[in-house]
């Protein structure tokens, strides 16, 4: 069975008209002019068959099937209202779930998530750890973590810090019976390795380093275990500089030299290209963004 649904902006007209019983508050109110409430009426009563107004010494009014009208249809305009105002009142406060890398959720972003909490308590953070993006987002995630070069079709995406890479290892290392003083001593310690050995192999190309086998060492699956590795004092780890940062103002690591390598990749905050500008996501996205540049401030001055 077809649906006879007169047109929008016609039952917008009439809607308004009615309520004010007059053409040019309707018109004032939807910011047209007099004639098009005019128009518009008079295309609503040709499309259902039925006269909604009449005039009588000046003034509008209902005719009985115009008034019936009105009653019916008034509190779904209400209702679709009361819709709007809701769904626009979640993108400035509700709940905001960001799905992220384990590793960064635990040597990042659950650190610092009371300072945003105290800045918007009116929005309740769920965090979402995962392995793998896949470069899409799920209908339940509102924003994400991303590690990469930025590129992923329909979602917007905002860089955070640049990433180094950087040589971390135990303090008790550079007191061990092995000498760790110049690049070439790297070839008495073993080499941890963050999800494969891409990484150091490029860091040795870099500085043109001989006789030193990037082919030993255990490889990690998560960023945070290879840095917990290296602050136990099993090996030597290439860490994110992000990543790496905790451990080192901590006094668990500590960098052996002052050579870095900068990454081709880097973090990214990501969310929907339509959604981008929702309160939560943009008040979540300047507190992010505001943390990362002033920390990455603070790197290059100590650089």
């Amino acid at each position: 069975m077809s649906r006879r649904l007169p047109p929008l902006n016609a039952l917008k007209a009439f809607e308004a008209a009615a309520r004010h019983l007059s053409f040019t508050k309707a018109a004032e109110e939807l910011f047209v002019t007099q004639a098009a409430i005019s128009h518009q009426i008079k295309s609503l009563e040709e499309h259902l068959g039925l006269k909604l107004f009449m005039r009588r010494n000046r003034s509008l009014l209902l005719t009985e099937e115009g008034q019936s009208y009105f009653l019916d249809i008034k509190d779904i305009f209400s209702q679709i209202n009361d819709a709007t105002e809701k769904l626009l009142a979640r993108g400035a406060k509700g709940a905001i779930t960001i799905s992220l890398p384990p590793s960064f959720a635990i040597m990042w972003l659950v650190p610092r998530l009371s300072e945003f909490s105290e800045l918007h308590p009116e929005i309740d953070v769920r965090i979402k750890a995962v392995d793998l993006d896949e470069g899409s987002l799920t209908d339940d995630v509102d924003v994400a973590i991303y590690y990469g070069k930025g590129q992923w079709p329909s979602l917007r995406a905002d860089k955070l810090h640049t990433e180094y890479l950087i040589p971390v290892c135990s303090p008790k290392l550079l007191n061990s019976t092995k000498p760790l003083r110049m690049l070439e001593d790297l070839s008495q310690h073993t080499l941890l390795h963050d999800g494969s050995r891409k990484d150091w192999k490029q860091w040795v190309k870099n500085y043109n380093l001989k006789n030193i086998n990037v082919n030993q060492g255990p490889i990690f699956s998560h960023s945070s275990m290879v840095l917990q590795a290296a602050a136990h004092g099993q090996g030597i780890a290439l860490g994110h500089s992000v990543l790496a940062k905790p451990e080192i103002e901590s006094g668990r690591l500590v960098c052996p030299f002052n050579q870095v390598l900068v990454s081709k990749n880097a973090y990214y905050l990501v969310c929907q290209e339509g959604q981008s500008d929702l309160g939560k996501i943009v008040a979540f996205r300047d507190w992010m963004m505001t943390m990362v540049e002033e920390e990455q401030d603070e790197y290059m001055e100590h650089r």
